[in-house]
């Protein structure tokens, strides 16, 4: 492999690595400051839930603008953003203003240094046959951010307290700068697969191609189970150590849970990423969902105790970014990778208001009801409609995309 792409890989995979992982341990942040300023958990809940939101509306946008003027710009405003919105949520007293630190502007910095942006990169980089690989390899990298962060998280929070805990963390994502720049220099130093975005208005370019890949039912279906994705990962990983803190569980339970979570990921992202580069990607995806549902069903039907939570986690960990090498990887094949960000981005929107829904609702029904079953009901019965979405998808170059495309 030509050490471009090698430091480009590592780029690419330290930063979303950073991205990912100081998002993930948000959970842990809900029990002091909910205390600290007397919300509920829907407040604290509503405004990760935007932060997912306007994650997803902004990604298309982002992924749009590196596909046009390429990475770097769009990797510096999301690096700094990050570090603003973990600063200003220091001083976030008010759900409102949290819903703007926290949400809006976390929001806007996560489209701007996560998956879409990367795999464009990749995408016009890197040979169609080591594609899926690479997508696999930069989400592990999430993933290893998430194994990583997550009890560095959890120990900041217990030895020097929430908001001091948010200082170091917004420190840690300005290292994204540096990473953005190294990351840009090896992109142009290596061939490209496909040629910059060339339409003379970016909106009117973006809805352009996303009027001619709606058209595709496959598209269509693989943003059905996308939604479903968001819904379950986000759900499960901020209400999770709540729900077990409820049933008697300590901090270190549910410290170790999200990290096995983001350990095993690193093993499912690059396996399915290699099955992904070796057979059809709309049954591996199928499978995942299917998995996740029988998963969450054994995991609320069998006694709760600290095995039982530490073996749900390894196995939800195993499934939970193994649908981004293959859901993007599906797009490419589909439609090619000159429109890659954006499409990707577009598809993600989806994957975001499954993710609001998923963590607004688990913070909704709790305050009503005291528990979070309905919520897992959800989860199980999309599951399985995500896996019957994903099935007819055929994973072939739309030739009817790219004639209207090129209209």
């Amino acid at each position: 492999m030509d050490r471009s792409l090698q430091r480009l890989l590592l780029a690419g995979g330290l930063i979303v690595s950073l991205a990912m992982g100081v998002r993930h341990g948000f959970g842990f942040f809900m029990p002091p400051m909910t205390s600290a300023f007397g919300w509920t958990r829907e407040s604290f809940a509503f405004a990760l839930g935007m932060q997912n939101l306007v994650w997803g509306l902004a990604q298309p946008f982002a992924g749009a603008l590196a596909d046009r003027h390429g990475p770097g710009k769009v990797l510096l405003g999301g690096g700094l953003l990050y570090a603003l919105g973990l600063l200003l949520m220091t001083v976030s007293a008010s759900p409102v203003m949290f819903s703007l630190s926290a949400g809006v502007l976390l929001g806007l910095a996560l489209s701007g240094t996560t998956y879409s942006v990367i795999f464009g990169v990749l995408g016009r980089t890197v040979p169609a046959a080591y594609r899926s690989r690479a997508m696999g390899l930069t989400a592990a990298a999430g993933s290893f951010g998430q194994f990583a962060m997550v009890p560095i998280e959890r120990s900041l929070i217990d030895g020097l307290g929430w908001l001091p805990a948010l200082l170091v963390l917004g420190a840690c994502a300005l290292l994204m700068l540096p990473l953005g720049r190294s990351l840009t220099r090896q992109a142009a130093a290596l061939p490209q697969t496909a040629q910059p975005h060339s339409h003379p208005h970016l909106l009117q370019g973006m809805l352009h191609t996303f009027s001619r890949a709606w058209t595709e039912p496959g598209f269509r279906l693989l943003m059905a189970g996308y939604f479903v994705c968001g819904f379950q990962v986000v759900f499960i990983g901020v209400h999770l150590p709540a729900y077990l803190r409820d049933h008697g569980m300590g901090g270190n339970v549910a410290s170790m849970a999200l990290a096995l979570i983001g350990l095993f990921n690193i093993f499912g992202t690059f396996l399915f990423g290699e099955a992904g580069s070796r057979f059809a990607k709309p049954p591996l995806l199928a499978g995942i969902y299917l998995a996740r549902s029988i998963a969450i069903g054994l995991f609320l039907l069998l006694p709760l105790s600290v095995p039982s939570v530490l073996i749900f986690a390894s196995v939800m960990g195993f499934l939970w970014l193994s649908t981004v090498p293959l859901t993007n990887g599906v797009i490419a094949s589909q439609f090619g990778v000159q429109h890659l960000g954006m499409l990707s981005g577009a598809v993600f929107f989806s994957h975001q208001v499954g993710s609001f829904l998923g963590v607004w609702l688990g913070g909704k029904l709790y305050d009503l009801n005291g528990n979070y079953n309905i919520v897992w009901g959800i989860a199980i019965v999309l599951g399985v409609m995500a896996a019957l979405a994903n099935l007819p998808i055929r994973e072939r170059a739309s030739a009817a995309f790219a004639e209207r495309a090129a209209t």
